[in-house]
């Protein structure tokens, strides 16, 4: 990895390179989601059908899209007794930390009749994508799924591509059992999800899209986007390390390289107070790639995405953290919780030694559906907030109104809005 002193230059090249990865200016790509959108859109299943066997080599029919319950129960029987308990009990920390976000309707009675609350009501149906390219995720699976039941989502449903034989990975399936999910179909890439977007004859028109995947589903996600709802546009991986001369620089590194190793485009950057502790890190970093087994994607990772910044400064440390706005960040310093209360943007933040990323993604609760790219600036992690909309709530009795009247028409006739104000008038005339 890259050795380099932490400045303002340094800080906004890392920036600029790091918002190369966003899902903008790939025009022949936007082209190609474009006419696959519009051909889902107009022909529903038969366009569905003719781009799994042009992508996934996969000769299907309406009736064979849907997972049925024998290849479930197949998917069970090919998987190791042991994970799937692993995934029972990840599937439980999940549920229980995600049962600690649900809010309530309340209203409110204030004086002379009037009545103002909010209501909540779940989505009635959500999509799930779960991708099946360089490799399955059945964490995915629980992690998209399950806020969505806690919430009370009605109808989940998953899409997920089939290999040429037309089987969904066991782990894939399995999960989705676990989680609850009654529906699961066939479909990958962009045509799944205008498939969920629009509907089409088999597959239901859905009011939430979540889940990963490869630059054509990112992009579908986003030209679908105001068709349904969407949890982000999510970008490559990505991992930032905040950690001092206390911090053991074999974990650090390979915490670093549980991230590089999704994508070639994903990013790995570590800050540091001390040269010598960062240059450790990355003599670290090379024994491990000697062993691991996807080191030629990590190595790509770490070329083009990977930062090791040195400053003895800890407050430009933190500056630059926030301006990165990472999708995961550690703290392991002296007082990582010190630290944590000055961190604004992350996706999600683990703090000391024994809380490396993994945990995160695996089993702890947590979300590990994230905002990527800059994103934590604005967004939050995938969650039963993503699977709820708020109502307001307004009664008024008609004395609580007279009392009020001649505001209301007065703030109407400023904005030019007479039939606004004629509307509170009429009730007093």
């Amino acid at each position: 990895m890259k050795i380099v002193r932490l400045n303002n230059e340094t800080r906004e090249d890392a920036l600029r390179t790091l918002v190369g990865r966003s899902p903008e200016g790939f025009p022949e790509q936007e082209k190609t989601v474009a006419d696959i959108i519009r051909a889902v859109r107009t022909r529903g299943d038969e366009a569905v059908l003719e781009y799994e066997e042009r992508f996934d080599h996969c000769r299907m029919t309406p009736e064979t899209l849907r997972v049925t319950r024998e290849e479930i129960e197949a998917a069970y029987n090919e998987l190791d007794p042991e994970f799937i308990a692993v995934m029972k009990r990840a599937a439980e920390n999940i549920r229980r930390y995600h049962e600690k976000q649900k809010v309530n309707s309340w209203l409110t009675m204030e004086e002379d009749g009037i009545l103002l609350g909010q209501k909540i009501t779940p989505i009635y149906c959500s999509g799930c994508y779960v991708p099946g390219g360089r490799a399955a995720y059945p964490s995915s699976v629980l992690m998209n799924l399950i806020p969505a039941e806690v919430a009370g989502v009605s109808r989940i449903i998953v899409l997920t591509p089939p290999n040429a034989e037309g089987k969904v990975n066991s782990g894939t399936l399995a999960a989705a059992d676990i989680a609850g999910a009654k529906e699961i179909y066939k479909v990958g890439g962009a045509q799944a999800i205008a498939a969920m977007a629009y509907g089409t004859q088999t597959i239901p028109k859905v009011d939430m899209i979540t889940g990963p995947g490869n630059i054509y589903v990112a992009l579908a996600k986003k030209a679908c986007f105001g068709v349904t709802g969407i949890d982000s546009v999510a970008g490559p991986s990505e991992i930032l390390v905040i950690a001092d001369e206390t911090a053991n620089p074999r974990y650090i590194a390979a915490d670093l390289l549980s991230q590089a190793e999704h994508d070639p485009m994903a990013s790995a950057i570590l800050l540091t107070t001390s040269m010598t502790f960062a240059e450790a890190v990355s003599r670290e970093i090379e024994g491990f790639l000697t062993e691991l087994s996807r080191a030629q994607i990590i190595r790509e990772s770490l070329e083009n995405y990977g930062f090791i910044f040195v400053s003895e400064k800890m407050d430009d440390l933190i500056d630059a953290a926030n301006a990165i706005a990472s999708e995961h960040i550690e703290i392991v310093t002296e007082n990582p919780y010190e630290i944590m209360t000055r961190i604004r943007n992350a996706g999600a933040i683990f703090l000391g030694s024994y809380s490396s990323e993994p945990l995160g993604d695996y089993y702890a609760g947590p979300n590990h559906i994230l905002p990527t790219n800059g994103t934590a600036r604005f967004f939050s992690p995938l969650g039963v907030d993503t699977f709820i909309k708020k109502s307001s709530i307004i009664s008024y009795s008609r004395e609580a109104l007279e009392k009020v009247h001649t505001d209301i028409e007065r703030f109407a006739a400023e904005e030019g809005l007479t039939a606004h104000a004629n509307s509170i008038r009429v009730r007093f005339e």
